[in-house]
C-alpha cells in the first residue's frame, strides 16, 4: 500500500506518527509520503513539506500569506497525481485539506479524513464536502459520534490516541527530582508552574509577553514560592522566545518534554488546543489562556457556535476550568487563577474530579492502530 498523508499543524504531527505506526504496524512493507514535522519524520517514510514552514492561522494572517497556500496546494496536487497513492489521509487542517480532499475524490484516489474539521463550532456547510469527497472520516472525540451522526455523516470512533500517547512517555513516569536532573535542573523545593504558550508564533506572541508578567506578580506576592517552566513548541526556535524573555524572567526553558513538564507541575497556564486536553489526561489543574489579532477575534466571535474553546469542557459537557480570552486574558487574572489552584483545596479537587469523569468518555487503548486496521480494510473492500 501507498499512503498519502497530509497533516498541518504540531498536533496533527503527533496523531500523525501514531497513526503511522499503526499502517506500518499492519502492512511493514507500507509506503507513506507525507506533509508533517518531525514526530511523523522519525516514525518512516518521506517528508514532503514541513509543517513549520507553512503554520498560520486566522483571517488577517491567512491574507499575508495566501501567495505561499496557493503555492502549496498547487505543489501537493502535482504530487499526489505523481505519486500515485493508494489512499489520502487527511488529518484535520481543513482549510487546506478539504481541497485536496475535493482534487483526490475527484482524480479516483480514497480518500480518508482523520480528525476532520470542527464543524459543530463553526462551518456546518463543510459536511457537505465530507460526504462528497471523503470516503470514510474518523474522529477522536466522543460528542462528534452522535452530532455527525444526526447530520447524516457516518463516521468511526475508536477513541482518542492522546491518551496512549501520554501513557507510553517517560518523562511522564520519573519523579520530579529525575525529571528536573532530565534537563539539568536541580531540585529546589518550589512548586512548579507549567506554561504553555501555543505551538504557532503568533499565538507565543500574544500570550507569552502575557506570562512573563504573570511571572513577576506571582514571585512579588509569593516570595519566590514558584517556579516557571515553559514548555516550548518545537517549531519555535529558542530565539523567537527570548524577544520575549528578557534577562530578568524566572521563566526557564524546556523543549522536546511538554509530557513532564504538566506532569509535575502544580497547575498550568495554557493557550487552547490539544495542550489543554493533554494536561487534562495528564491530571495538571489548568487556566486556559487565549487572544489574538482584534479583527480575526471580532469576526470569530460572530461565527463560532460554542460556549467553550477547549476540548476538555467539551468532552465532559461542563466547564471543568476557566478561559480566560481576549480582555479577560491579563496578566493579574492568570495569577489569580493559578493562586487558586494551587491554594483552594476544594476548587483543585473539583478539577481533578472532573478530569476522572473525562477520562472514563475518551475511549480504548490504541485508537490509531485500530484505524489504521479500518483504514486497511476499507481500501481492499472496495
Amino acid at each position: 500500500m501507498k499512503y498519502y498523508i497530509i497533516a498541518g499543524e504540531a498536533s496533527g504531527d503527533l496523531h500523525g506518527a501514531n497513526l503511522m505506526r499503526g499502517l506500518l504496524a499492519h502492512d511493514p512493507s507500507c509506503d507513506i509520503r507525507f506533509w508533517g514535522g518531525g514526530k511523523m519524520a522519525v516514525v518512516g517514510g518521506t517528508l514532503v513539506r514541513d509543517y513549520r514552514d507553512n503554520a498560520v492561522m486566522g483571517l488577517i494572517e491567512v491574507i499575508g500569506r495566501l501567495g505561499s497556500i496557493l503555492r502549496n496546494l498547487r505543489f501537493c496536487k502535482e504530487d499526489i497525481l505523481a505519486w500515485k497513492p493508494d489512499a489520502v489521509i487527511l488529518i484535520d487542517y481543513p482549510g487546506f485539506n478539504l481541497k485536496i480532499a475535493r482534487f483526490a475524490h475527484e482524480h479516483g484516489f480514497k480518500v480518508f479524513y482523520y480528525i476532520p474539521p470542527k464543524v459543530w463550532a463553526r462551518g456546518e456547510g463543510r459536511i457537505r464536502l465530507l460526504k462528497k469527497y471523503v470516503d470514510r472520516t474518523f474522529i477522536i472525540f466522543p460528542f462528534e459520534m452522535p452530532w455527525f451522526k444526526s447530520r447524516g455523516l457516518d463516521v468511526i470512533y475508536n477513541g482518542n490516541p492522546l491518551v496512549d500517547n501520554i501513557a507510553s512517555t517517560p518523562s511522564v513516569h520519573l519523579t520530579r527530582e529525575e525529571f528536573l536532573r532530565s534537563h539539568s535542573l536541580t531540585d529546589d523545593g518550589r512548586e512548579i508552574i507549567a506554561m504553555l504558550a501555543g505551538s504557532r508564533k503568533m499565538e507565543v506572541g500574544y500570550l507569552l509577553p502575557r506570562l512573563v508578567k504573570t511571572a513577576a506578580i506571582l514571585k512579588a506576592k509569593t516570595g519566590g514560592r514558584f517556579r516557571f517552566l515553559l514548555a516550548a513548541a518545537p517549531s519555535i526556535d529558542r530565539s523567537y522566545y527570548a524577544k520575549y524573555l528578557d534577562g530578568n524572567s524566572d521563566i526557564e526553558i524546556i523543549y522536546g518534554d511538554t509530557y513532564g513538564v504538566l506532569s509535575h507541575s502544580a497547575a498550568a497556564a495554557i493557550s487552547s488546543g490539544t495542550a489543554s486536553l493533554e494536561a487534562a489526561i495528564i491530571g495538571t489543574p489548568q487556566v486556559v489562556c487565549y487572544g489574538m489579532n482584534p479583527i480575526t477575534y471580532a469576526i470569530a466571535r460572530t461565527i463560532v457556535r460554542l460556549d467553550t474553546i477547549s476540548l476538555a469542557n467539551m468532552i465532559l459537557g461542563r466547564h471543568i476550568f476557566r478561559e480566560l480570552l481576549q480582555g479577560d486574558c491579563t496578566p493579574e487574572h492568570i495569577a489569580d487563577e493559578l493562586l487558586r489552584m494551587t491554594g483552594d483545596s476544594e476548587y483543585r479537587s473539583r478539577m481533578l474530579s472532573d478530569y476522572k469523569d473525562m477520562m472514563a468518555l475518551l475511549g480504548e487503548k490504541d485508537p490509531a492502530m485500530r484505524t489504521a486496521a479500518d483504514i486497511e480494510r476499507i481500501i481492499q473492500e472496495k
